[in-house]
């Protein structure tokens, strides 16, 4: 049985200028002073990370320069996601992307690595400029802007910042064009992208909350996170956000035949699914792709450590329900 610690990994998305480095330099900050160590993975379409020099030395950080991670950079995303956990034992990574690229082949990329390493892609975060997003919207409807969107839907978590710019009701109004984006995100307004809770980094590292929360508390009540409640705007929270990906660490080996008719028959907002899988009914390991309701298996033989591993990408569908069918299906005979 597999007991080892998976680390969680926050996706930080939006476009050029929008405020994610603002909010990366916060979160590393947070998470130390809750007894954290971050890693963070930052993507820069330049052959320099200039903002990369914004992050605190003591932390450890890799770069992927001079293209997109959605492109032809995927490879060395895993390469460095893999050196990071190695060399540092992170409780958690930050992969900051640029603000040019498709969160969708983002996200596909950053799942690969749960082949080998023990990671979950934990939540994404879309950090859009309040006063960009409504130009925008008023605007021709170009690439940019269909990039914006892209970027919006994917989001679990919404941070709709640089309010302080905005009227109220230009901030409502901002807001409504967000959810008319994104039915299911967190959305919450921010000056600055400071906010006033971060127990979720605890929740997704896995830790005892009590003494991380109260270090936490301490840390803001010091003055980093002593702003004014009335300038953050928390939704609701919906426990299924919109574009979403849940990686299953096999425990079991399932049937062959069973599993590939089950994939044929998944519901159809997910849409896409990879992994390793070793069958009981077949003495081989096999690689396995999931797309547009066709699936695909290749025979492998995995040079060193190779996890046995299933992701699935889509987008509001049930984890829990996933969860107890991929159990049943290690199982069943």
């Amino acid at each position: 049985m597999n007991t080892q610690k998976i680390v969680p990994i926050y996706l930080l998305s939006g476009f050029l200028g929008s405020g994610k480095t603002t909010l990366l330099t916060q979160i590393v900050e947070n998470a130390q002073a809750a007894g954290l160590t971050p890693a963070v993975l930052m993507n820069e379409l330049g052959e320099v990370n200039f903002d990369g020099q914004l992050v605190k030395r003591d932390v450890a950080m890799a770069e992927v320069l001079g293209g997109c991670i959605c492109c032809s950079m995927r490879g060395d995303l895993s390469l460095e996601l893999n050196q990071l956990l190695q060399q540092y034992s992170p409780d958690l990574i930050i992969v900051e992307s640029t603000g040019a690229a498709h969160p969708m082949e983002t996200i596909d990329a950053i799942t690969e690595t749960s082949m080998y390493k023990h990671v979950k892609l934990q939540s994404v975060i879309t950090v859009v400029d309040g006063e960009h997003l409504l130009d925008r919207s008023r605007l021709v409807k170009d690439a940019t802007y269909r990039l914006m969107q892209d970027q919006i839907r994917c989001g679990s978590l919404i941070i709709l910042n640089k309010c302080d710019r905005l009227d109220p009701e230009k901030v409502v109004e901002a807001e409504q064009t967000l959810r008319d984006l994104n039915e299911y995100a967190d959305i919450i307004t921010t000056d600055h992208c400071r906010l006033n809770h971060w127990q979720w980094l605890l929740e997704g590292a896995q830790l005892e909350q009590p003494q991380s929360l109260q270090l936490l508390r301490e840390h803001q009540l010091n003055g980093t996170d002593d702003i004014d409640a009335e300038h953050e705007h928390h939704h609701e929270r919906s426990d299924h956000p919109h574009v979403m990906a849940y990686t299953h660490y096999w425990k079991g080996q399932p049937n062959s035949e069973i599993f590939e008719q089950w994939l044929a028959d998944m519901p159809a907002n997910i849409y896409r699914a990879k992994g390793i899988v070793t069958f009981r009914d077949i003495p081989s390991r096999f690689l396995f792709q999931f797309a547009y309701r066709e699936s695909d298996f290749m025979r492998i033989d995995p040079q060193g450590i190779v996890h046995d591993v299933a992701v699935f990408i889509g987008e509001h569908f049930d984890k829990a329900w996933l969860k107890q069918q991929l159990v049943l299906l290690e199982q069943e005979d």
